[in-house]
C-alpha cells in the first residue's frame, strides 16, 4: 500500500469530509480514505499497482471538488518527477493558506448579500408588521409576496448556491451531509412560498428562508475563521525554512530560492542565516541553534565534518554547506509529514462521530417528514407544519458532530509539535490518554548513555594531580572508559604519555613526566605485584554500588581508583516525577546487572526495576506487565528497543534528533529528554477531554434541541423556535465546538492534568 496526501479545496462543513470519503472508498485500489476538512486534506492509502495519484486526483475532482498543486510534504503530480530538487514548502502552504481565506472570504461575501436581502424581506413580512409594527407599502404596487419573492432570488441563487451545489454532490456519491439538510430546509421553504406567490397569494415565509440562510452562512464563516486556527502548527513549522538559500557557483554566492537548491550543491551560511536545507559542513566553525527543529535548547557546535539541519540558524560564524537532503527529504519536511499525518487521521471516537453524523442526517429528514405529518394530522395549518418541519431539519445539522474530534486532534499535535512531541496518528493520541504504566530503557533514556567519572578516592596524591597522571595515559587508548576519565581530567598542560602499553582486558601501563603509571583492573594489579592495601575495600565498595571501579598505582604504589557509571540524564529525576504525579507507574527496563539498575532507580526514585534482561527478551517483559489489563509505554530509542516499541500500547522513541522516521514507535520525541514523556501524557489527557467535551456537547445539543424545534412543548408551553432562530442556535453550537477545540493551545505542559 502506498499512501498520498491530497489537498482538497472546497469542504466548507465538517460533514461534507463523507462526500469525497464515499466516492474514493468505492474506487478500485482505494483500501481508506481519511479526510480532514479542517485542514482541507484526503490522505488516502491505495495499491498502486491497481490505481494512480493522477486517477485519485480526477475522483476528488469529480466529487466536484478542486484538486490541485501539490500537498505538504508529498507530491500530488509523480514523487520521482523532480528526484533533486523537491518542491517548496512556502509555495505549497501558501496555496494552502490562500485556499482556506479566499473560502473564508467566499462564505463572508455570501452571508453579507443574505443579510443585505434578508433585512427588507423581514421588513415586509408579518414579522415587520407584528413585532416592528410597520405597514409598508410594496413598491410599485406589487402584492408584499411578490415584491418579497424578487428579494429572494439574489439569496437563492447566489448564497445559497453552495448548499444546493454541496446537497448534489452528496447525492451523486449516495451518502448525507449537512448540505443536504440545508439544502432541503431552505429549498423547501422559498419553493412552498413562491408556489402559493404564483397561485394566488396566501401565507409565506420567505424571511424565514433567508434569514435562515444568513444565519447558517455566518455561524459558518465564523466556524471556519475559528477552526483555521487549528493549522497553525503545520503553517508554524513551514514558516521556519528560509524562503531563499545562497548557493555558491563558480566561487560566487548566487541567491536562489530554497526549492531550486539541489543534492550536492554548496551553500554559504552567513551568521544569522538559516541554513535552508540539509546538509554537511564543508568549511567553518561555528554553534548552530537546532532549538526551533529539535526542540534542544543549547546551541550545538559545528565543525567540518558535522551534519546540519534545515531551518536551524547559524549563530557566530560562516560556514560552507554541502547539501544532501532537499524539498521532502529533509528533516523538517519528514518532521511536517508526521505532523499532517497525525492530524490527518482518525481516532476511534471520531469514526463512531462520523457514522453517527450520517444517521443524524437520516434522522432530521425522516424527524422532518414526520413532524410536518403529525402537524397536519392534529389540525394545523400546512404553513404552521412545514416551519416545525423546517426548524427540525435545521436544527439537527450534524456539523458540531463532525468537528468535535479533529479539530482537537490538529490542535494536539500542533501542541505537540511545538514542543518537539510527534504523534503519529490520532490513535497514539487518544492511547497516549490512557497509559497508566510507562516501560523507561535506562541506557540512553534515562541516563546519558556514556560512561562518566562519578568518584574519585585518593591515597597520597591530590585528586587532580591523580587525574592528570590517569589521564595522560588513557588519553592513548580508544576504551569508553578511558575517555571517561580524560573527560573529567580537563586540560592537561601539555602532559603526555610515554613508553605507552595497552594490555587487552587488563588496562594500560605508561611513563608520565619520568613516573610509572598503571591504570586498570584488579588483575593487572595483581600482574604488576601492586598490593591494593586499603583501596580493596573502596573498590568493592564503588562495585557494590553498580560502578565500575579504574584502579591506578604510580611508581609500583596505589594511588587511588575511580567510580565510573552511566551518569542520569538532569531531567531523569524531575519526568519520574512528573509522572507520578499523573499516576502513573514507573518501571525501569535494563540488561544492566541488578547492582546498577537499583543505584540509578534509587537516584530516580523508580518504582520498579527488571534488570538483566537480554535485548531480544525486553517484548516479553512488557507483555507480562499487560497480562494485568493495564496499558503499557515503552520509551526506547527506537532501535535496540524495537520489539519492545511495537509491543506496547503506546511505543515512544526518544531523543530521535533528526531522524525522526522512526517505523516502530507510536510517539517521537525530538530531543533526548526524559521530561517529554510525561508532556506526551499530558497533551493526550487534554485532547481527550476536549474531544469527549465536544463530543458530549454536540450529542447533548441536538438531544436537547430535537423536541423542541419539533414543537413538542409548544401546545403546553407555547416553546417553539423558527427556522431561522434553529440555524442560528445550530451554527452556534459548531463555533463552540471549534472555539473549545482551539482552547487546548492555553494547556499547561508543566503543570499537572
Amino acid at each position: 500500500m502506498n499512501s498520498v496526501v491530497l489537498d482538497v479545496s472546497g469542504l466548507h462543513y465538517a460533514t461534507e469530509q463523507n462526500v469525497v470519503d464515499a466516492k474514493l472508498g468505492r474506487q478500485p485500489g482505494v483500501h481508506h480514505v481519511e479526510v480532514n476538512p479542517t485542514a482541507q486534506t484526503a490522505t488516502v492509502h491505495f495499491d498502486p499497482d491497481v490505481t494512480s495519484v493522477a486517477q485519485l486526483r480526477q475522483w476528488v475532482i469529480d466529487c466536484g471538488y478542486h484538486c490541485a498543486g501539490q500537498s505538504v510534504p508529498h507530491h500530488i503530480c509523480d514523487p520521482a518527477a523532480e528526484p533533486r530538487t523537491g518542491h517548496s514548502p512556502h509555495r505549497a502552504m501558501a496555496h494552502h493558506g490562500h485556499d482556506h481565506a479566499s473560502m473564508a472570504t467566499d462564505m463572508r461575501n455570501r452571508f453579507l448579500v443574505a443579510l443585505l436581502f434578508s433585512i427588507p424581506i423581514v421588513l415586509w413580512s408579518p414579522i415587520g408588521t407584528e413585532v416592528f409594527g410597520l405597514h409598508l407599502p410594496a413598491p410599485f404596487g406589487m402584492r408584499a409576496d411578490v415584491w418579497s419573492l424578487l428579494l429572494s432570488l439574489p439569496v437563492i441563487g447566489y448564497s445559497c448556491w453552495i448548499f444546493f451545489a454541496g446537497a448534489w454532490r452528496a447525492l451523486r456519491a449516495r451518502t448525507l451531509d449537512m448540505m443536504v439538510l440545508v439544502a432541503v430546509a431552505v429549498g423547501a421553504g422559498w419553493l412552498y412560498s413562491v408556489v402559493i406567490t404564483l397561485t394566488g397569494g396566501g401565507e409565506v415565509f420567505y424571511e424565514a428562508a433567508t434569514v435562515l440562510a444568513a444565519f447558517v452562512l455566518l455561524g459558518h464563516w465564523f466556524e471556519m475563521r475559528a477552526r483555521g486556527g487549528a493549522n497553525d502548527a503545520i503553517r508554524t513549522l513551514l514558516d521556519l525554512a528560509p524562503p531563499k538559500a545562497l548557493v555558491l557557483r563558480h566561487g560566487e554566492p548566487v541567491e536562489v530560492p530554497t526549492a531550486e537548491v539541489a543534492v550536492g550543491d554548496l551553500l554559504l551560511v552567513r551568521p544569522g542565516a538559516k541554513i535552508a536545507v540539509d546538509g554537511v559542513v564543508e568549511e567553518g566553525d561555528s554553534e548552530v541553534d537546532e532549538s526551533m527543529v529539535t526542540g534542544e535548547s543549547l546551541p550545538v557546535h559545528k565543525a567540518p565534518g558535522s551534519a546540519v539541519v534545515g531551518a536551524t540558524i547559524n549563530a557566530n560564524s560562516t560556514l560552507r554547506v554541502r547539501a544532501t537532503k532537499v524539498g521532502a527529504d529533509t528533516a523538517l519536511a519528514q518532521i511536517v509529514k508526521l505532523v499532517q499525518e497525525a492530524q490527518n487521521s482518525k481516532a476511534p471516537g471520531q469514526r463512531l462521530a462520523d457514522r453517527a453524523a450520517f444517521w443524524l442526517v437520516l434522522v432530521a429528514l425522516v424527524g422532518g417528514g414526520l413532524t410536518l405529518g403529525a402537524w397536519l394530522l392534529s389540525g394545523a395549518s400546512f404553513a404552521t407544519a412545514m416551519l416545525f418541519a423546517i426548524t427540525v431539519v435545521v436544527i439537527t445539522c450534524p456539523d458540531a458532530l463532525g468537528l468535535a474530534t479533529p479539530t482537537a486532534i490538529m490542535v494536539g499535535t500542533g501542541l505537540g509539535a511545538k514542543r518537539g512531541v510527534l504523534f503519529k496518528n490520532a490513535m497514539a493520541l487518544e492511547t497516549s490518554a490512557r497509559i497508566e504504566v510507562v516501560v523507561m530503557d535506562k541506557t540512553g533514556t534515562l541516563t546519558k548513555g556514556e560512561p562518566e567519572v562519578t568518584d574519585v578516592i585518593t591515597d597520597g596524591f591530590g585528586e587532580d594531580e591523580l587525574l592528570r597522571l590517569v589521564a595522560a595515559v588513557e588519553r592513548e587508548s580508544e576504551h569508553p572508559l578511558a575517555e571517561a576519565i580524560v573527560r573529567r581530567a580537563g586540560d592537561l598542560d601539555g602532559l603526555r604519555a610515554a613508553r605507552f602499553e595497552n594490555v587487552p582486558g587488563h588496562g594500560a601501563i605508561a611513563e608520565v613526566g619520568g613516573r610509572r603509571v598503571v591504570v586498570g583492573n584488579r588483575r593487572l594489579f595483581e600482574r604488576e605485584g601492586v598490593e591494593l592495601g586499603p583501596l580493596a575495600s573502596r573498590r568493592d565498595e564503588l562495585a557494590a554500588t553498580g560502578r565500575t571501579a579504574v584502579l591506578a598505582a604510580v611508581d609500583g604504589v596505589p594511588a587511588g581508583v575511580m567510580g565510573i557509571a552511566d551518569a542520569p540524564r538532569e531531567t531523569s529525576v524531575a519526568a519520574v516525577q512528573a509522572l507520578h504525579d499523573l499516576g502513573v507507574e514507573v518501571v525501569m527496563l535494563t540488561g544492566d546487572n541488578q547492582a546498577t539498575a537499583e543505584r540509578i532507580a534509587g537516584q530516580l526514585g523508580i518504582d520498579t526495576v527488571i534488570a538483566e534482561v537480554l535485548p531480544g527478551d525486553k517484548a516479553a517483559k512488557v507483555a507480562e506487565l499487560q497480562a494485568g489489563g493495564r496499558r503499557v509505554a515503552m520509551v526506547g530509542d527506537g532501535v535496540n528497543d524495537a520489539p519492545a516499541l511495537a509491543q506496547a500500547d503506546l511505543g515512544i522513541a526518544i531523543g530521535a534528533g533528526t531522524d525522526v522516521a522512526i517505523e516502530t514507535a507510536d510517539v517521537v520525541l525530538m530531543r533526548s529528554d526524559p521530561l517529554d514523556v510525561p508532556i506526551a501524557l499530558r497533551i493526550g489527557r487534554g485532547t481527550l477531554r476536549k474531544m469527549r467535551q465536544n463530543l458530549g456537547w454536540a450529542i447533548g445539543y441536538n438531544t436537547i434541541a430535537l423536541p423542541i424545534a419539533a414543537g413538542v412543548f409548544e401546545p403546553a408551553f407555547g416553546l417553539m423556535l423558527r427556522p431561522e432562530i434553529a440555524a442560528l442556535s445550530m451554527s452556534g453550537s459548531s463555533v463552540i465546538v471549534a472555539v473549545n477545540a482551539l482552547a487546548l493551545k492555553r494547556l499547561r505542559l508543566g503543570g499537572v492534568v
